[in-house]
């Protein structure tokens, strides 16, 4: 079975994003394991808001890599991307079950509570900014089941970022 990774930035108080969407608050000078992280990465899953927001990125940032974009509104084919408006739980589930690489869920909150919910996660890795965004989008939505994690690491870096892995116990 394939392994779903949340590999995610999120602000000190558990933001993923400000109230607007607005991720300009995120590092970008370093790769901080970025590059040897998508070198396992054949798939990505996420929100039509995430998706939207990588195309301003100037680059298909997950350029070769099966892409699946959950969302509610009816889409046009884009290249690369597969929309997907099946619920999220039923969906990885039957992904997971494929034989290929990792799957990474990058996002939005909505998608990741889904995962949360059908306990469909098999790493965390949580990259904790040290900002304060004080609103915005929470990381995790409320009245999820609880989730007990296990630590495998820990890394800090010299600009103050933590990165944290954990999997959960079951």
């Amino acid at each position: 079975m394939r392994n779903l990774v949340l590999f995610v930035a999120t602000s000190l108080d558990g933001y993923i994003a400000g109230p607007n969407g607005e991720i300009d608050w995120l590092f970008t000078d370093q790769d901080y394991g970025y590059a040897e992280f998508l070198t396992r990465v054949d798939t990505v899953v996420m929100g039509r808001k995430t998706w939207e927001q990588s195309l301003t990125f100037g680059e298909d940032v997950y350029q070769g890599r099966q892409q699946f974009v959950f969302t509610r509104q009816p889409r046009a084919a884009a290249p690369g991307a597969t929309f997907v408006s099946d619920p999220v739980g039923p969906f990885v589930s039957a992904l997971k079950q494929r034989q290929a690489g990792t799957i990474w869920l990058i996002g939005g909150a909505q998608i990741v509570g889904e995962c949360v919910r059908h306990d469909l996660i098999d790493e965390y890795q949580i990259f904790v900014h040290p900002v304060i965004l004080g609103s915005g989008i929470s990381l995790f939505p409320p009245g999820l089941p609880l989730r007990q994690l296990c630590s495998t690491g820990l890394q800090a870096f010299d600009t103050g970022l933590i990165r944290l892995d954990y999997v959960p116990v079951r």
